[in-house]
Order: structure tokens, then C-alpha cells, then sequence
């Protein structure tokens, strides 16, 4: 079993298969399911914010939605909500940054 440290949970909108997951809002519908789970729990009457424990973001130019783990600790079933939702959509997860997308190639100097 490999051990991880971060504490995050970074959910990219990309297939298993490399294909981009569609609607290309998904992670902003994502993360505001769970704007209701932060700390103090919902807040009423207020305008609506994202959670910080569940944040859309993109990391090389992919969508994604960054899960902290405290939102495990403090509702598992909202975890596991956005866990089957990765699972179910076959989308990569990475605990931590995902890796560098591939360089692009690097541009000839003007002769």
C-alpha cells in the first residue's frame, strides 16, 4: 500500500482513457453541491461561496476540483459523495498536485 501525505484530494477532468470530461463546467456543478460542507457548517442568508474544502480550480489547463480531507473528517458521506462521483465518471485522482502535463515543445530561436 503507498502512503501518501497531502491532504488533498485533486480530481481532474479527464477520463481514464485521456478524453475531457463534459460539461466543461462540471467541476464548478461539483463544488457547488458541496458549498453547504465547510466549517461551521451552511451559512443562511449568505450569497453562495464555494467551501474550502471542495474548491474548482485546473491544473495545466484541465478543470479540476480540489477536495481537502478535512471535509472527510467532518462529513464522510459528502466525501464519499465526491469520491463515487470521480469513481463513477472514471475521472483521475491524485492525493497531492498532480504531475507536470508533458512540456510543450520548446520554441526555435528567430534566426
Amino acid at each position: 500500500m503507498v502512503s501518501h501525505t497531502s491532504k488533498k484530494v485533486y480530481i481532474l477532468g479527464l477520463t481514464q482513457q485521456g478524453r475531457t470530461f463534459r460539461p466543461s463546467d462540471w467541476a464548478e456543478r461539483l463544488a457547488g453541491v458541496m458549498s453547504q460542507f465547510r466549517p461551521g457548517g451552511a451559512r443562511l442568508g449568505s450569497h453562495m461561496s464555494y467551501s474550502p474544502w471542495c474548491v474548482p480550480s485546473s491544473v495545466n489547463g484541465t478543470r479540476c476540483v480540489i477536495v481537502d480531507e478535512a471535509l472527510r473528517d467532518h462529513d464522510v458521506m459528502a466525501w464519499d459523495f465526491c469520491m463515487n462521483f470521480a469513481k463513477d465518471n472514471e475521472l483521475q485522482t491524485f492525493h497531492g498536485a498532480p504531475p507536470a502535463a508533458h512540456s510543450a515543445p520548446a520554441k526555435k530561436p528567430h534566426a
